[in-house]
């Protein structure tokens, strides 16, 4: 039976069981440590949890042939959906795994819904309540992801990212700084938008390709940027910005939400491909349908493995705007 994804403010059982699986991950430690990432400093160990961080680092900053332009292994380009995609699904089996329930599903935040809202009552949204997400600050100091210097089992950033885009040991509480980059959240019709368009993606296929993945990714068009993915990233700030921002448990109900956007998209639009096709340049190697995507694991999995993902999951609502 696959998993149903569920709003996080509309499904309390979807909110509890996220919040105890990705605590519960994040307090699992298997045996690596920070000297197998070849990172500077005494060797501490990493959780569960933080090697998702790890794997979303490396797919920005490290493993990214030169022929790729503004690309990466996971970004900026067409495979930015099913690379998401997929990582989300890993995650969600995690969570499924320590919480002994097959049909956990990862929750989604409509941050379109909050984003009708003015933007200076945006930070009321109940995604940051107490008893969900938690609100800002350097660190964080309500919900369960609060920082507490005492308690060692409070929600600590042990790598991440630094100013040169190096991911490096840390020792801190979770940091968020809502709208201090740009002043709201996408809207509704900002979704609308994306979902008009029948093309996946077109050359350049890149930050300024014309078609639904660039759009719903955020680069374009350009008088919005940041826009839909991007623009939540940059409102939630702190360390949703870099390379490490799954460090944040926001980061994967953004992305759930991205994803659903994508499956609406799907729906609407079933004859239109996946592009670019295993015919196109080399150049886009690690982007084309049948590539294989970057992954910290032994057998790849390709986008075009990614365009059907109901053995997985569904969602309870693909209602969008």
């Amino acid at each position: 039976m696959a998993a149903e994804r569920r709003n996080i403010l509309m499904d309390e059982t979807a909110r509890k069981n996220y919040i105890q699986g990705v605590t519960l991950l994040k307090q699992e430690f298997l045996g690596p440590t920070t000297a197998d990432l070849q990172l500077p400093g005494p060797p501490t160990p990493v959780s569960t949890y933080d090697l998702f961080v790890v794997w979303h680092h490396y797919a920005m900053e490290t493993f990214t042939p030169p022929t790729q332009g503004d690309r990466n292994a996971a970004h900026r380009g067409p495979v930015f959906l099913p690379w998401h995609r997929f990582m989300l699904i890993l995650l969600e089996l995690q969570l499924q795994r320590v919480l002994n329930d097959a049909d956990a599903g990862l929750p989604y935040w409509d941050w379109a819904a909050d984003g009708e809202a003015a933007p200076a009552d945006q930070p009321d949204s109940a995604v940051w309540n107490e008893d969900c997400m938690g609100g800002q600050g350097s660190p964080i100091t309500t919900g369960p992801f609060a920082f507490d210097a005492n308690d060692p089992a409070s929600w600590r950033v042990r790598v991440a990212a630094n100013v040169q885009g190096q991911l490096v040991q840390a020792n801190r509480g979770l940091r968020r700084g809502f709208g201090q980059s740009v002043a709201g959240l996408p809207t509704q019709a900002d979704v609308a938008a994306a979902l008009d368009l029948d093309e996946y993606d077109r050359s350049p296929w890149s930050t300024q390709s014309q078609g639904f993945r660039n759009r719903v990714e955020g680069w374009r068009p350009l008088a919005g940027a940041p826009g839909l993915h991007n623009r939540v990233h940059v409102w939630v700030g702190g360390d949703m910005l870099p390379s490490s921002s799954p460090n944040d448990p926001v980061f994967y109900l953004n992305h759930c939400n991205e994803d659903r956007i994508w499956a609406a998209w799907q729906a609407t639009f079933p004859g239109s491909p996946y592009l670019p096709d295993q015919s196109a340049s080399a150049e886009l190697r690690g982007h084309r349908i049948d590539d294989d995507m970057y992954s910290l694991l032994t057998s790849p999995v390709t986008p075009r493995q990614m365009l059907d993902p109901s053995d997985f999951y569904s969602y309870d609502d693909l209602q969008v705007s």
